[in-house]
């Protein structure tokens, strides 16, 4: 009677144990017997890990061990807080941090003077650490799709950074300090807040990208059409009404474009004064050559 008892509750343990809930894939690689060093792919360029969707909620504590880890992809989970330990990963070039639920960047994260390319889009963050300016080699940095309306000014050493996405964001002007960037060549600050482009825009001479869609901008500024090297430029969904004279100086501009991925002048869904939306619609020669005429005879 005993051992059949005991048959019994083996049978419903082994039932319970079945459905119960699945390990996450990093969790029972390590229950599997592997070492964690064994989860790192070392490539050609980086030695990299990826947890891209495990459904975490906060990371692992083998994750800080592994320092020779470069390339580390947490994106798409639901991690809320990214702990201090994160300094001691100093050797990391590459970081990506998106999708998940960060509310805050921990001020360690200004120990990783390699890293050169960051992403923390689609967060929660209302603010940046002003230690991330500490990050000299970063080249990219994406920081749309949070709660950001500024940024430290301390943003001024990153003189390295190439490409800076600021988007779905709530900035009612181009923070100060992105001036100073000179290296820029991609800057996006569409769908923000934005009632203004500062004639400091000139300022960025490599800028080759510059994404200002979706915003309350009601004119772009003359200093704006000194980018000789402006290759897009994006101002659809504004309150603009006129343009400036200057802008077929532009002449990086090929056309009037209408596909968001093309290059070009995107300048449709403003309330453009007449005669320019009859202008618009006959090209981009047909404009600049519009606002040549008009700068001559004023």
């Amino acid at each position: 009677m005993g051992s059949e008892h005991s048959k019994n509750e083996e049978r419903r343990s082994m039932v319970f144990l079945r459905k119960g809930p699945k390990l996450p894939a990093w969790e029972d690689a390590l229950l599997a017997g592997r070492e964690p060093k064994s989860l790192l792919k070392r490539g050609l360029r980086y030695v990299s890990l990826s947890l891209i969707m495990k459904g975490m909620t906060s990371t692992p504590d083998f994750l800080w061990g592994l320092h020779e880890v470069q390339k580390l992809n947490l994106s798409r989970n639901q991690l809320v807080v990214i702990p201090p330990s994160l300094g001691k990963l100093d050797r990391l070039v590459v970081l990506n941090l998106g999708g998940n639920c960060l509310k805050c960047l921990p001020k360690e994260i200004g120990l990783l003077r390699n890293l050169k390319v960051l992403f923390v889009n689609m967060n929660c963050l209302k603010e940046v650490p002003a230690e991330l300016s500490l990050c000299r080699k970063l080249e990219v940095l994406s920081l749309s799709h949070n709660c950001i309306s500024q940024l430290p000014l301390s943003f001024t050493d990153l003189t390295n950074l190439r490409k800076l996405n600021l988007s779905n964001n709530r900035f009612v002007q181009i923070p100060l300090c992105i001036f100073a960037l000179r290296s820029l060549d991609f800057l996006h600050l569409g769908s923000n807040k934005l009632e203004n482009i500062a004639e400091s825009i000139q300022y960025l001479v490599n800028l080759q990208i510059f994404i200002v869609e979706n915003n309350n901008i009601r004119s772009l500024p003359r200093s704006l059409c000194y980018l000789s090297s402006l290759e897009l430029l994006n101002a659809d969904y504004n309150a603009i009404q006129t343009l400036p004279d200057d802008l077929y100086l532009l002449r990086r501009l090929r056309r009037i474009a209408w596909n968001p991925m093309d290059k070009g002048l995107h300048i449709a869904h403003n309330p453009l004064s007449r005669p320019l939306p009859e202008v618009v619609e006959g090209g981009l020669d047909v404009l600049f050559n519009y606002l040549r005429d008009k700068k001559e005879h004023n």
